[in-house]
């Protein structure tokens, strides 16, 4: 699991390194003007859309993990310096996001697959925190290791050449830590070469015990089965849906050294700001979906952590006191706890058929994103620096999203009613389309 939230925060760093390059001057050295930023930062989604379910599929049908996932990794580290060889312009900069989000597409949704693959679903939650405190982590540290960077190397080389660093000291860590992560990941319970047999054998009934089948009904349905079965589902769509909304009141989380930026202070000292927020929300983020998890619920620790974004947004939309606005970025950054929670509770609602999960998480996390296209351009320059325009749409955004979600959990609540019902009625087990005592987390 650590090395595994290793990979992701490496992932967002080399992400969101063109944030943090954008305060010492990113935009000025390729002549970028108008949305031509926004743009830049937007086609790195187009790339991720793309390779969302294709990359899972595959992962489902090659069953190794330990060689898929790190291999994707190594492509974008390397993009990543090359970043940093190219020469500065608009279409090149373009280029080389398209194709970083199209290698670190596979990333996220085959780890959230993976995880999935081995803990049961009351315990999956907190796990996806712990998976996804890299991304976190990642916007603090990210944030520290740029200013660093910058910083150390100001006045000793040309201005261009400093951000070239950036990437190029970004993308070498990534390729290292992908080496190493072959030796380290698992494959999935029934294939990993350093289990024992006891090991597996314990591994595979965990998960039989859960309602998720045995190992050989986990690999009856084939990938193409797994593709219909997840379009055909309504859940899916819905899922996707609301997650785009909250992508959109996400937005704010690439822009956040521009935001800390707004409160007067220079280069070094924006990029430090950014990590107490960060920092606060990862402590935050583990121990709401490790009660979700102890409680078996999802919408109420979803709907509370959205509350206190929202909260943030209203904050900074009222006021340009320096102290206000950067405890609301405290507040913000708490709509990560909810996504989190998201996304366990995703695969506690397409636990039992593995291909189908596979592709149902990469769809939603693809379509998902088509969120941050649109969130990408909801912070222009001249809406700054309060930025009040761009606060209210995040507002209006949170809000679709959780009313989206709360429909979700009257649904599976009344699923759950039904198959309680079901159970009751039943003359003899084999009547029932569920196993004995599966109930939807809600």
């Amino acid at each position: 699991m650590c090395v595994i939230m290793v990979i992701y925060t490496l992932n967002y760093i080399d992400r969101s390194n063109v944030s943090n390059a954008r305060l010492q001057g990113f935009e000025k050295d390729l002549h970028l003007h108008g949305r031509q930023y926004a743009t830049v930062l937007s086609i790195f989604s187009v790339g991720y859309i793309i390779m969302q379910v294709p990359g899972n599929m595959l992962l489902h049908r090659l069953e190794r993990p330990s060689i898929f996932i790190p291999s994707c990794m190594a492509v974008w580290g390397v993009i990543s310096v090359l970043t940093g060889f190219s020469t500065p312009s608009y279409t090149d900069a373009l280029l080389v996001r398209f194709f970083l989000g199209f290698v670190e597409a596979p990333f996220y949704p085959g780890v959230l697959f993976l995880i999935s693959r081995w803990y049961k679903r009351d315990e999956l939650a907190m796990r996806t925190s712990l998976v996804t405190c890299g991304s976190i982590l990642s916007f603090a540290f990210g944030s520290l290791i740029a200013s660093g960077i910058l910083s150390g190397m100001q006045g000793k080389l040309e201005h261009s050449t400093i951000c070239r660093w950036l990437f190029y000291i970004e993308g070498s860590i990534t390729i290292f830590v992908a080496i190493c992560a072959m030796f380290i990941l698992p494959d999935f319970p029934h294939n990993t070469r350093w289990l024992t047999s006891e090991e597996r054998a314990l591994a595979i009934s965990r998960l039989a015990e859960d309602g998720c089948g045995t190992a050989d009904e986990l690999r009856k349905q084939t990938t193409m089965q797994g593709l219909w079965d997840a379009v055909s589902d309504w859940k899916v769509w819905w899922f996707a849906a609301t997650l785009m909304f909250q992508v959109v009141a996400g937005s704010y989380t690439i822009y956040f050294p521009t935001l800390t930026a707004t409160m007067g202070y220079g280069t070094t000292a924006s990029l430090l700001l950014c990590a107490p927020p960060w920092a606060f929300a990862a402590i935050v983020a583990f121990a709401m979906s490790r009660h979700s998890d102890r409680k078996q619920m999802r919408y109420r620790y979803i709907a509370a952590s959205n509350a206190l974004g929202a909260l943030g947004f209203i904050m900074s939309m009222c006021t340009m006191n320096t102290t206000v606005r950067y405890i609301s970025l405290f507040l913000m950054a708490q709509v990560v706890a909810g996504t989190m929670v998201h996304w366990g509770w995703i695969s506690n609602t397409f636990h039992r058929e593995s291909a189908k999960r596979a592709v149902a998480i990469a769809s939603i996390n693809g379509l998902g994103q088509i969120g941050s296209i649109a969130g990408s351009y909801l912070w222009p320059s001249k809406w700054g620096p309060t930025y009040r325009y761009s606060y209210a749409i995040c507002l209006a955004a949170i809000v679709v999203s959780t009313g989206m979600f709360g429909v979700m959990h009257l649904y599976l609540k009344h699923q759950n009613e039904r198959i309680e019902r079901n159970e009751r009625d039943a003359n003899d087990v084999k009547e029932l389309r569920d196993p004995v005592g599966f109930r939807y987390l809600v």
